[in-house]
């Protein structure tokens, strides 16, 4: 079964308070983002583990232990009758770009799985499944925006329709880890509530949604505030780092809007439509 993972932009994220297991409470909004990675897996032949094969952008760490084995173990350990896969992964999508590019292929081997072996698991099984893997795994079952709590794993419905808006997102070959991101952070309360906000016209968020990682990372990584003022420049109704970054984006009201624009050569860069 072959499957293209896609990728996630965040609307706003708000660190709002540190919980007392350690990590911190979120508010943001995630929206599906049509960039992905190509996913498949096969029945592997007798005898043979569970395995998996990557190509295109190198993934750190061990196979052994990729998001999707790992999804697909949490499986096996319920469903001892599945067979061993191998499974193919083509790595498009930039890593720790907060882009969510790994929990969308975790969770699209979980989905995957389910259709190819007929486990019928309902999508909030797969939502608990995907939860144990990662804070943003779960949003990627369901797959349609939603404002996302706590740690980024509850999800409340929003309406939101931004069909047809023209989007250019910037990945400066800038890996940033979630430790370093967070080492900034103050929690607080957003000072605008953000299911409100992006209710509103995309030409007033500049004003009311923002992304509290852009402050905290902006010392370190001064190109982060360069591209997003490139982005305006460029007539961007709005513009914002996605997760806690690296990757920036731009938003257009119109895809026709979007002016042709130059990058450096080791910048990665997707254009397209929401």
């Amino acid at each position: 079964m072959l499957v293209f993972p896609n990728a996630k932009l965040n609307l706003g994220l708000y660190v709002t308070e540190r919980r007392p297991d350690g990590f911190h409470n979120l508010e943001t909004v995630f929206v599906p983002l049509p960039w992905t990675d190509a996913l498949e897996l096969l029945p592997a032949e007798a005898g043979h583990a569970t395995s998996i094969t990557l190509t295109g952008r190198p993934i750190p760490g061990s196979p052994a232990t990729n998001l999707c084995v790992r999804a697909y173990e949490l499986l096996q350990a319920d469903f001892p009758q599945l067979p061993t896969v191998q499974m193919y992964l083509h790595k498009i999508v930039p890593i720790g770009a907060g882009l969510g590019g790994g929990s969308a292929d975790a969770a699209f081997a979980l989905k995957a799985a389910n259709d190819l072996f007929g486990l019928e698991l309902t999508v909030e099984m797969l939502e608990s499944y995907a939860r144990r893997l990662g804070a943003d795994c779960a949003f990627f079952i369901r797959n349609k925006p939603v404002l996302a709590v706590e740690r980024g794993d509850v999800f409340e419905e929003i309406e939101l329709n931004l069909l047809g808006t023209g989007c250019v997102v910037v990945y400066p070959n800038l890996h940033i880890g979630t430790p370093e991101a967070f080492a900034g952070i103050v929690p607080q309360r957003p000072a605008h509530h953000l299911r409100e906000a992006v209710a509103q016209p995309l030409e007033t968020w500049r004003a009311t949604v923002s992304n509290d990682f852009e402050a905290s990372l902006a010392p370190a990584h001064p190109v982060l505030a360069d591209i997003k003022q490139q982005l305006y420049g460029a007539g961007a109704a709005y513009a914002s780092l996605s997760g806690s970054g690296s990757a920036l984006y731009g938003l257009w009201p119109a895809a026709a809007a979007v002016p042709a624009l130059q990058w450096p050569p080791d910048y990665t860069v997707w254009q397209g439509v929401l």
